[in-house]
């Protein structure tokens, strides 16, 4: 008797952490994809809830089913401790920008806004993606543009006062990037975001 539903484990010929369901058209579900997409939609919503959790499982669910991907790695892995590491951080910084923000706002003094670049380690389409996601999701900094021929994602900070503020942006920028990459990224990926930071760019800041 043919089996409904088929892990990868028992079938060595589906990719790793994914399931097969029996029918007239072989469907294959992605697991890791389908953890990278509901994050993806949780991260876009701003709000760790339930219902978004759910949602986000049956929309990746949804579109994986309605338009299938060649069995291809994606280079994507999931690393427990990296994934807690990096949600725990990005409480924490989404609520320290948050303070830091509303401040600005009520402050007597204007502030100086400017434009940076920030070079980054990981030259990989989907690092480079998932980084600039995470980085637009955390107040007083968003991301105006991303160059993929040299990994550099052009951030639009709100507090650019002192050379000290936009040195701590690109910190966090790489700060950021090196959680992603320990939470989804392949070995290869992790050992890069372990070296020291590339300098940035000269003539990457424009005032606004």
């Amino acid at each position: 008797m043919r089996r409904l539903i088929t892990l990868s484990h028992r079938n060595p010929d589906l990719p790793p952490f994914s399931v097969e369901f029996a029918g007239r058209r072989r469907r294959v579900l992605d697991l890791p994809l389908i953890a990278w997409l509901t994050l993806i939609w949780v991260l876009l919503w701003s709000t760790l809830s339930w219902a978004n959790v759910v949602t986000g499982v049956a929309v990746a669910v949804a579109v994986c089913l309605a338009f299938p991907l060649p069995q291809v790695d994606l280079g994507l892995r999931l690393h427990p401790w990296g994934i807690i590491r990096l949600a725990g951080y990005l409480l924490y910084d989404m609520y320290t920008s948050g303070v830091k923000v509303t401040r600005q706002i009520f402050a007597d003094r204007p502030h100086r806004a400017a434009v940076i670049g920030v070079p980054l380690r990981c030259r990989g389409d989907l690092m480079l993606a998932a980084t600039a996601v995470t980085v637009s999701n955390v107040p007083g900094g968003s991301v105006v543009e991303v160059r993929r021929a040299t990994a550099t994602l052009f951030l639009h900070v709100l507090d650019a006062d002192r050379p000290e503020e936009l040195e701590a942006a690109r910190n966090s920028v790489w700060k950021l990037e090196e959680l992603t990459v320990r939470a989804f990224g392949t070995r290869d990926e992790i050992a890069r975001v372990a070296e020291p930071p590339p300098d940035a760019p000269a003539g990457g800041e424009e005032a606004s």
